[in-house]
């Protein structure tokens, strides 16, 4: 007799709030469903108001459920769940929808939650760059943290660096930590936009650096605008186009000082700013650019460079353990307050450049990407009670 597929539950991750954590869903989806079909259900738990176009390609993946609910509307307080408990009102959605298992990403549903939780922990920014957060943010993501760690759920990280961190801000934590390294293979679907074309449509020239990453300080996108002004000043024409939403609850003013930058600076020709632009577009400027740039400070796996390793699109990135982890020193890297070294790195690549070139899906990629899911289901099926022999990258 087969046994009944395992059912999760992950709250949506609204794309324009945080892309990152919306394309994990969606490549962890299609690698489940491709993978491991019918062996686990992804039910996804949405407010009333969420993104309907977002929700619409997370249903199309094979075996996605979606559930809107009253419960997951606006942003819930804290305070709510350590008071009573429990959400209620979360609590009730997930015995609807028949869910085994709650994944918490961002949200801590309560120690009396009758059902078996994992806490996602992409990372631990808050306790690494802490003046990056108000002071009512940081304390809220830190005491989430704790009492999901005081709650006994199993830890789920998306890396070594993190599991290291995550040692040294809590020693004495006895939970169940999991590291699942995230990868990634696009949909054959996003990949039929012609590079051309998407080059055209942003006027953009031929050879040019891609950087998407959304406008988060943390991200670093004024260090790429110094060495810009660096180039500029030697004479060297470099293009960096750069994709992703402006908006950082944090801190609201922070894209209109760096436009104001690059406009004082006169490197509107070298620094172009796209907006957020349809997944195809991505995919399309990411195969076709000299070099994928992330200058970020702070990662817990960046999603960007998984998506540049699955193309073989050469990297230029900021020197952090995170980077190396994920690309074992095959890349270009410099220290995130280097802006010189970032510009001769640009600088090298550019002249480097062999024209327009398109990259394909590299070979053994399918091997990454099942292990992602391979391991991703152990660990949703060890919080469930339905234990297995620890695989890669666990840790007990």
């Amino acid at each position: 007799m087969t046994a009944r597929p395992l059912r999760f539950a992950f709250t949506h991750i609204s794309r324009r709030l945080w892309a990152g954590g919306y394309n994990y869903q969606r490549n962890l989806f299609a690698a489940l469903a491709r993978f491991l079909p019918g062996e686990l259900v992804p039910v996804v738990l949405a407010g009333t108001k969420a993104e309907e176009n977002e929700l619409a390609e997370l249903a199309a993946i094979p075996g996605v459920e979606v559930v809107r609910s009253e419960a997951f509307d606006g942003q819930p307080g804290l305070a709510a769940a350590l008071a009573l408990g429990v959400d209620g009102g979360a609590a009730a959605a997930f015995r609807s929808a028949r869910v085994d298992v709650v994944v918490e990403a961002a949200r801590f549903f309560g120690w009396r939650l009758p059902i078996p939780a994992v806490a996602w922990i992409p990372d631990l920014q808050h306790r690494s760059l802490p003046q990056l957060f108000p002071r009512a943010a940081r304390w809220r993501r830190e005491i989430g943290f704790r009492v999901q760690i005081a709650s006994g759920r199993t830890i789920m990280l998306s890396s070594e660096s993190a599991f290291r961190d995550f040692r040294t801000c809590y020693p004495r934590a006895g939970n169940r930590v999991k590291v699942v390294r995230f990868a990634t293979q696009p949909a054959a679907a996003f990949l039929n936009t012609d590079p051309s074309e998407v080059i055209a449509t942003y006027k953009l020239p031929a050879n040019y650096f891609y950087l998407p990453n959304q406008f988060y300080r943390h991200k670093n996108h004024q260090l790429v605008v110094d060495a810009l002004t660096i180039l500029k000043g030697r004479g060297v024409d470099v293009v960096v186009a750069a994709s992703g939403s402006t908006e950082d609850r944090r801190e609201p003013g922070y894209y209109d000082l760096v436009n104001s930058e690059i406009q004082q600076r006169g490197l509107e020709t070298h620094f172009r700013h796209l907006g957020v632009i349809p997944l195809p577009h991505v995919y399309a400027l990411l195969r076709a650019s000299i070099a994928l740039l992330n200058p970020s400070r702070f990662e817990g796996w960046s999603t960007t460079v998984e998506e540049a390793k699955s193309f073989g699109v050469p990297m230029i990135l900021s020197d952090i353990d995170v980077h190396r982890e994920q690309t074992s020193g095959a890349a270009r890297y410099f220290a995130v307050d280097d802006p010189a070294a970032l510009a001769d790195h640009l600088m090298q690549a550019a002249r480097e450049a062999q024209g327009p070139i398109v990259r394909h899906v590299i070979p053994h990629q399918d091997g990454h990407v099942r292990a992602f899911a391979a391991n991703f289901a152990a660990t949703m099926r060890q919080a469930a009670g339905q234990d297995e022999p620890a695989e890669v990258g666990s840790k007990r």
